[in-house]
């Protein structure tokens, strides 16, 4: 009985998620306007192959892997600070670290347009100080993109890695560093390991949303800094190439569910060791 309700409420869910998005990616993938299976296949091959092709695809990994390792870094020891505090501003300190989830990806990219611009904040402190005779242009670079796609998903990061951090207990620190261990030892011998499945969850989630973000990558890195997303947006609305286009969507979610199963590979090795 309760596996039959347990089912009754979760079929409008499953309805919708297949209504919504299995539907629709479905024909986008395999069956868009007048373009047969056969033809995706050909111009999938085709862009496997193709130098410029490879490039935005090497581009789009070497990316996200990056913007995945800095949020990593810098959101797994926030997450720890925060779990571990007992100030009673800490439950401030954490809404003030996700805050930025409530904003639009539009207005937080917009930011750094007038920052990384040639006239923006970092330009013009660079002249203020002598260190360049000309402002540079950090605007349309992988620069500007790991910049903006890092704060776009730092705090998903933190989150991520807080609920793993929070449900490590406490007194396992202060046993280990009741035997003598230190405070960078306890950190990396006992919270890092069992905190693993968040961490594995946190890289997951900003990779698959670094390499499939389209906003902060056309507005960053325009047309010179191309990636899977960006491509995939002109082969549908400029060019209207429906083959490359569902090519193009048929490498982002292969990439996804690598990333995915590898993530979920690692996740049940760390619980196992």
């Amino acid at each position: 009985m309760i596996s039959r309700r347990t089912g009754l409420l979760v079929l409008p869910g499953l309805a919708l998620l297949l209504a919504g998005f299995l539907v629709p990616s479905a024909a986008m993938l395999l069956a868009p306007p007048g373009v047969s299976p056969a033809d995706i296949l050909a111009r999938l091959g085709q862009m496997l192959t193709d130098p410029y092709d490879l490039a935005i695809i090497w581009r789009t990994v070497r990316l996200g892997l990056i913007v995945t390792l800095i949020c990593l870094v810098l959101g797994f020891p926030i997450a720890y600070l925060l779990a571990r505090s007992t100030s009673r501003w800490s439950g401030v300190l954490l809404a003030l670290a996700i805050f930025p989830l409530l904003l639009s990806n539009v207005v937080r990219t917009f930011g750094w347009l007038v920052v990384l611009g040639s006239n923006g904040a970092i330009g013009q402190l660079l002249l203020a100080l002598g260190l360049v005779d000309q402002a540079p242009q950090l605007l349309y670079t992988e620069l500007a993109i790991v910049l903006g796609l890092t704060q776009l998903f730092l705090p998903l990061a933190i989150i991520s890695c807080y609920s793993a951090v929070a449900q490590v207990d406490p007194g396992l620190d202060d046993a280990a560093r009741g035997l003598g261990a230190s405070r960078t030892r306890t950190f990396w011998g006992i919270v890092a390991p069992l905190s693993a499945p968040g961490i594995v969850v946190a890289a997951t989630l900003v990779f698959a949303g670094s390499a499939t973000a389209y906003t902060t990558p056309y507005l960053l890195g325009g047309s010179s800094q191309r990636m899977l997303s960006t491509q995939l947006f002109s082969y549908s609305s400029v060019s209207i190439d429906w083959a490359a286009a569902s090519a193009t969507a048929l490498i982002m979610t292969v990439l996804v569910f690598v990333v995915s199963g590898l993530s979920s590979l690692a996740a049940r090795r760390g619980r196992t060791s």
